[in-house]
């Protein structure tokens, strides 16, 4: 056993103790963190605006503060991109990430000197209760890769401005830094295809003991070992011992990605976003994650089903039940308040909190992490419709198509039932990828590394939607088809239609 193992295991268990006295007594640890929110938040043009100093308990501060999406947020981080200090949080964020998913295309979430702790100590606290529940720190003695985006940062009013995966890169401990692959140089190579043959060329040979990123990402990399090698990539790195994901749901990749090890290996579940890390699988085998409630983020839980109504409840954490959806709202010492992110999720344990993620509140596509929203399909679409005037479209839906082989690329596949289709497929399909790639930057850097390929534009004859709708019993009235799946159900059965 190597000193950074060693040392491990006393860390990992004060870590899990401290854990422990407020995740047994949650209401109290965010009972807290509301007060904190409340004690900085005046001095803000937010406080003054929503009269924060007045607020002395939650009922106090939802009185004040609405729910906000992005959208009803972004005048004030357009006043902090400007240069104005004190607007959501005192002085200036330290990082703006800059993420995809709304009508107007980039997001800019701030991360504070108060927050940024929230996303480094919730990924290093994971693998610290990994150690303490399995007594396995073995990986802390190898090499480990973290598949990010690029660390190079640009700068907005003078705040470093980049993907989290890029920000977070520079907050990796030291103990773990000398550990880390790929190199610096590598990872700000923009092409993922050119920047994936020399992750492969640094890792090959070298005694790989964890491997961390988005599922899809790290399949290409499974991929390209098995080419390289002939081998399984539990054979390539014997030493491999731990798979850590988050950000999209594992379970489409979840047998492809262990058939490319070919062994069986531990894995670990975060919940990370731009917003906070929320939280972490805690217990090897459980599938609930941690929420961390003492880590600088208030949670509010509102029915799922109730989100659209004009005020609907805002539970706390005293108030939630089991096996309920809620739309998880946050307010953060990052200068969130009252935001809406866009998750559902559901609690399997109380005392301690764990959750599941169950998906979005409203109808999304992000099976490759990409995060594509509604709007933005029918903004794309109604583009190529003005493009190609000869086209009508009577109803239409978008589904991922998870390859399941290395020759066939994962990519996104638009169902349109045409009224008049336009003289142009391939023109049309090209119009539409182009319209989505301007709209979502995720999209985008997802075709430009290769993770995806093109659209597949896939017209269906006259009526399939009005067919799949009644088969479901679902035809009429205010039943609508959705824009966007996270998986292949409706576009299956439409096929079948």
């Amino acid at each position: 056993m190597g000193l950074k193992s060693f040392l491990s295991r006393p860390l990992a268990a004060y870590v899990a103790h401290q854990y422990q006295k407020w995740a047994l007594h949650p209401e109290a640890a965010q009972q807290r963190v509301l007060q904190e929110l409340l004690r900085l938040g005046p001095a803000t043009a937010f406080g003054r605006d929503h009269d924060l100093a007045a607020a002395r308990t939650a009922p106090d501060f939802q009185q004040r503060v609405p729910v906000r999406d992005y959208e009803a947020l972004s005048p004030y981080i357009e006043r902090i991109k400007q240069g104005e200090r004190d607007v959501l949080w005192p002085g200036q964020p330290l990082y703006l990430a800059k993420t995809s998913g709304t009508t107007s295309g980039a997001k800019y979430i701030p991360i504070t000197k108060d927050s940024i702790g929230n996303h480094i100590n919730g990924a290093k606290d994971a693998l610290l209760h990994y150690v303490h529940r399995t007594g396995k720190p073995q990986f802390l003695d190898g090499k480990l890769i973290f598949l990010s985006g690029s660390p190079e940062l640009e700068q907005v009013a003078g705040i470093h401005t980049g993907r989290l995966s890029g920000i977070a890169n520079h907050h990796v401990p030291g103990y773990l830094r000398r550990n880390q692959l790929p190199s610096y140089q590598t990872n700000v190579i923009d092409d993922w295809e050119q920047k994936l043959d020399h992750i492969v060329d640094e890792t090959l040979g070298q005694p790989m003991t964890l491997i961390s990123g988005i599922p899809p990402w790290v399949q290409m990399y499974f991929d390209r070992l098995t080419e390289r090698t002939g081998r399984p990539v539990g054979e390539v790195f014997p030493q491999f011992q731990l798979f850590v994901y988050g950000g999209v749901n594992f379970e489409p990749y979840r047998r492809k990605l262990l058939d490319s090890i070919g062994r069986p290996v531990d894995t670990l579940e975060l919940f990370p976003a731009s917003e906070g890390f929320f939280a972490f699988q805690d217990e090897p085998g459980n599938p609930g994650l941690l929420l961390l409630a003492d880590a600088g983020i208030y949670y509010e839980f509102i029915p799922a089903e109730r989100f659209f109504e004009p005020n609907p409840p805002r539970l706390t954490l005293a108030e939630v039940e089991l096996d309920r959806n809620y739309a998880l709202v946050v307010s953060s010492n990052a200068g969130l308040w009252g935001y809406s992110v866009g998750d559902t999720v559901r609690f399997v344990s109380l005392r301690p909190h764990r959750v599941l993620v169950t998906g979005r509140i409203k109808h999304f596509l992000s099976a490759f992490g990409e995060h594509v929203i509604g709007e933005e399909v029918e903004q794309t679409l109604r583009e190529a419709l003005q493009q190609f005037p000869e086209a009508e479209v009577v109803e239409f839906t978008v589904a991922p198509r998870v390859s399941d082989t290395a020759t066939e690329p994962s990519r996104h596949e638009w169902l349109v039932e045409f009224a008049r289709p336009p003289h142009n497929a391939a023109a049309f399909a090209a119009a539409l990828d182009a319209g989505l790639r301007r709209r979502n930057v995720y999209y985008d850097d997802l075709l430009r590394g290769n993770i995806l390929a093109p659209l597949q534009l896939t017209p269906l004859p006259a009526g399939a939607f009005q067919r799949y709708m009644k088969s479901q019993g679902k035809l009429g009235g205010q039943n609508k088809v959705p824009r966007l799946s996270n998986d292949r159900v409706l576009a299956d059965g439409l096929l079948r239609a």
